[in-house]
């Protein structure tokens, strides 16, 4: 039921999104989220790399 976000799903957050942090705050929100998950694979990919140790 929770699966999957449809388009009219994701348009209804976006528009959230763009009340609660205004349209000038967006890249540097972007910029933070990108750099989160960046962040977040090396971690993950540093970990599997101790445990094949």
């Amino acid at each position: 039921m929770f699966g999957r976000l449809g388009t009219t799903e994701l348009l209804v957050v976006l528009a959230i999104v763009m009340v609660v942090f205004g349209p000038k705050q967006l890249p540097k929100l972007g910029s933070i989220f990108g750099k989160s998950i960046k962040n977040f694979k090396e971690g993950v990919a540093g970990s599997d790399e101790k445990t094949a140790e």
